[in-house]
């Protein structure tokens, strides 16, 4: 369907509102279902809703036209920006995915908001005094108005936390809640989300990309902006937290293999916080720090992003490698502002919905004014056989978060599956929660062409922003099933929409820096280096070396061993060599020399195996140390621009399909594997730009650009001291190749036309202060990295010079002069002796900068739960 006004389509239909062709083109919402579009959420209305209404007349008539642009410009963006989720279950997509986000917001106006904002605040006030009555008095538990299967039996209860009394008396920071509507138009809870609910991230990021598609409709709209109630959390923090103002916050990740990790770092960035992961920090003395380049430093407030049962080896998982060993005796202490505090796992069981208006009444004295969905925990004799008959109209689900089972729909099962499922609940009453089904509400999406209702569920958000204190986020994060699923979850292949709340007063434009009044806040601090990012960028900076100088080595090789001109002995045992210590070969293969087909085969075959291949776990050639400069990149990728993640992923992925597709020719896979070597190494030269030019020189960049010049150091001084051994730069071609090496071919030539003697590349490759692949200037840089270094992070840095030669002593003279040994051959000794000084050096250096800045093992004072 062309969507032109031109179109015989819009000629026969002849909308005279924009509305008029928004229901035109629109497919009614299921039966049964509210039908968000219409108006009184009636499939068969023919009127739009009023706020669907607003919504087209300011797109207007021309806007149907340009939808499928707009969509196409919104899928890039979600790719340009890497907005991804990763799926564990989804094999065919590998790790990560793009994030999925439809065109078109849910809108909801500001009658229906004020009933969610007040029902969900009540709510959060509700499970924050719950929280404080489990690990209090337990009233709650003696008055029976809970089951204590449902607390003391739940994995996620924590005794450790009784008698534990939160700063603010604050245990919940941020609550998420699963919302739907009903086929009345009601709003109900489905369910609540406390430990670390997700959702934050990429709301926002949902929000920046849809107003962009529409941005006229969301101005003329008065939609409600979210960074006033972002900035309140941080303000809400600050007024908890040990330190107050000057609190150092950190935000807690699993990793970057999480699902939500994307998130997890925008969130991270949007906010101003340091992106941390369990082994970043530290306990000493009752007190939490963060392991940084200048030492350890104190960290006053952190956001977790992973369940409790992770949080601290010594007194929950065991097996945990995720979090903090000591951090709840840091809790206990009252050192520490945590959000949320732990313990708050029984608060999501499906079963505690049905005990909660009870509660709110002996807790709050209210009626809850936000409706949950019938729910009976079958542990209860009487819950069980009522909910029996009603299972064909219901939801099974577990109690407890250990279970592996998925939510079972009623609706699918056979007489036969039921009858099964009543006899698994009568053997385990306590492991099962029945919930009435509910038909979810149904909101308009773009899809070939047509407005297509699909089934959707909100999370919204409270935020607290004071002690005992909260407000609710203008907006949520949508969740859509895929069409003809009932289940809305994104791990099931759901997608998102934004989700757009009309206000009828103003609108507050305040942001993270700007308060509602104009003011500016505090200026965001300066970008914390920990430990762990630390020592990735340095290993970013030797892996983007060493793949450098490998494919330039295996480059050399080839075209050598497959050119017209047989070479020499020497160059042939200097290329073996070079070649084995480098780890292009297995130690094993027959040198160049003795057997230069094999040689050649071996050298491509270990270019980038299979991971099949059993070579594959001996291979460290150029698909390794790319691979390897991928895997440090995903570590801090937080601080890397998109477009240098995106030459980062393509490169790998596209040598190692280049190196999958080699010909079993081996005429024509040497001239493959030479393409796609040249391929890499374009690629890598503009790695290397993005390095140099798009990453803020701070302490980070310098040891990505000390781990670079390390690794250089180590590899250039090592090759030139095994070409002095076997004797290859005497001759023309093994003079060129150590030369290309180096990457100085056209500067050579430019300096010193067809000379080819000794002085002339001493002086190139030894003395060159100009030269950046020169050893003087690399020596001279590192030096440099080293001293700033020592002012800004760490004094014993200006120590590390020492262990590095000076240029300045490096005489040409000196180099240059040569004896002839015994064996008749000419032998640059000083020369030899300053190569192996330097290659000795790099390794001190490496030694000392990991001793210093990433293990902190001079630090003394560590408690015991460290």
């Amino acid at each position: 369907m062309n969507l032109d006004p031109t179109d015989s389509l819009f000629d026969t239909l002849r909308p005279d509102t924009p509305g008029e062709w928004a229901l035109s083109l629109s497919i009614p919402a299921d039966p049964g279902h509210h039908d968000e579009l219409r108006a009184g959420g009636a499939p068969e209305s023919s009127v739009l809703a009023p706020p669907w209404a607003r919504f087209f007349e300011n797109i207007g008539g021309d806007g149907f036209a340009d939808l499928n642009r707009r969509a196409e410009n919104l899928q890039r963006q979600i790719r340009d920006n890497g907005v991804t989720y990763n799926v564990y279950a989804d094999a065919s997509k590998g790790l990560q995915r793009p994030w999925a986000l439809d065109l078109f917001p849910m809108i909801i106006g500001p009658q229906d908001w004020a009933q969610i904002e007040s029902g969900v605040l009540q709510r959060t006030r509700l499970l924050n005094a719950m929280m404080a009555d489990l690990y209090g008095e337990r009233e709650l538990l003696k008055k029976s108005l809970l089951p204590p299967a449902l607390v003391q039996g739940h994995p996620g209860y924590l005794r450790s936390m009784q008698g534990m009394k939160p700063r603010g008396d604050t245990w919940l920071h941020i609550v998420g809640f699963d919302l739907a509507r009903g086929p009345d138009g009601r709003w109900w809870v489905v369910g609540q989300r406390t430990q670390a609910p997700s959702g934050l991230g990429y709301l926002l990021e949902n929000r920046l990309a849809i107003s962009r598609q529409f941005p006229k409709a969301f101005s003329g709209m008065r939609v409600q902006r979210l960074s006033a109630s972002y900035r309140a959390l941080m303000d809400g923090i600050k007024r908890m937290a040990p330190e107050g103002e000057n609190a150092r916050i950190a935000l807690l990740t699993p990793g970057p293999y999480n699902e939500t990790y994307f998130e997890h770092a925008y969130l991270a960035r949007y906010l101003g916080l340091t992106l941390v992961e369990g082994n970043d920090l530290t306990v000493r003395d009752q007190r939490l720090f963060l392991k940084t380049l200048h030492g350890l430093e104190p960290v006053h407030a952190l956001i977790k992003r992973l369940d409790d049962e992770w949080l601290d080896p010594l007194e929950l998982r065991s097996d945990s490698r995720l979090g903090v060993p000591g951090l709840l005796q840091v809790l206990r202490a009252g050192n520490l502002l945590l959000l949320n505090t732990p313990g708050s796992a029984p608060l999501e069981s499906n079963a505690l919905l049905g005990f909660l208006p009870a509660i709110s009444r002996h807790l709050l004295g209210e009626e809850l004014s936000l409706p949950s969905l019938a729910t009976w925990w079958c542990g209860e004799d009487a819950a069980l056989r009522e909910v029996l008959p009603l299972l064909k109209e219901s939801v099974i689900k577990s109690t407890y978060p250990s279970s592996e089972m998925d939510a079972v729909m009623g609706l699918s099962l056979s007489p036969r599956e039921l009858d099964e499922w009543a006899g698994r609940m009568a053997r385990h009453p306590d492991e099962h929660t029945v919930q009435s089904w509910l038909p979810l509400s149904q909101t308009p999406t773009w899809s070939d062409e047509r407005l297509v209702p699909r089934s959707a569920m909100l999370r919204v958000f409270a935020m607290a922003d004071g002690p005992g204190s909260w407000r609710v986020v203008p907006g949520g994060l949508v969740r859509l099933a895929p069409r003809g699923q009932l289940v809305a979850a994104m791990q099931r292949g759901g997608s998102s929409a934004d989700c757009w709340v009309m206000t009828d007063g103003p609108v507050d434009h305040s942001n993270l820096l700007i308060s509602a009044g104009g003011i500016p806040t505090a200026a965001p601090q300066k970008r914390t280096v920990t430990s762990r990012a630390a020592e990735n960028l340095f290993w970013l900076g030797r892996y983007t070396e060493r793949a450098e100088n490998s494919v330039r080595l295996a480059q050399i090789a080839l075209n050598h061993l497959d050119g017209e001109e047989p070479a020499s002995p020497a160059l042939l045992e200097w290329l073996s060599q070079t070649a084995r210590e480098n780890s292009l070969v297995l130690p094993s293969v027959p040198g160049a020399l003795q057997s230069p087909r094999v040689f050649a085969r071996s050298l491509m075959a270990a270019l980038s195996p299979e991971p099949d291949d059993p070579m594959a776990a001996q291979s460290f050639s150029v698909g390794f140390n790319l691979r390897a400069l991928k895997s440090a990149a995903a570590q801090v990728r937080a601080r890397l621009s998109q477009e240098h993640w995106n030459l980062i992923e393509r490169t790998e992925a596209r040598f190692a399909r280049d190196c999958a597709t080699l010909s079993t020719d081996a005429e024509y896979a040497t001239a493959e594997a030479i393409v796609a070597l040249q391929r890499a190494n374009e690629q890598l030269a503009a790695i290397t730009g993005s390095q140099t030019d798009r990453m803020v020189h701070d302490d980070g960049w310098r040891l990505l650009s000390m781990g670079r010049h390390i690794e250089r150091l180590t590899t250039l001084s090592r090759a030139l001291a095994l070409a002095l051994e076997h004797g290859c730069v005497h001759d023309a071609a093994g003079f060129e190749a150590v030369v290309a090496l180096f990457d100085s071919t056209i500067t050579f030539h430019a300096q010193y036309q067809q000379r080819r003697d000794m002085v002339a590349l001493i002086e190139l490759l030894v003395q060159d202060g100009d030269n950046p692949r020169s050893l003087t200037w690399v020596v001279d840089t590192l030096r440099a990295r080293l001293g700033r270094l020592a002012q800004s992070a760490a004094p014993q840095d200006a120590l590390l010079v020492r262990h590095l030669p000076d240029p300045a002593t490096w005489l040409l003279p000196d180099l240059s002069n040569w004896q002839r040994g015994p064996d008749g051959h000419r032998h640059w000794t000083d020369l030899a002796n300053l190569l192996d000084d330097c290659e000795a050096a790099a390794r001190t250096v490496s030694d000392e900068i990991s001793r210093l800045h990433f293990s902190h093992a001079d630090q003394s004072n560590q408690s015991l739960g460290a």
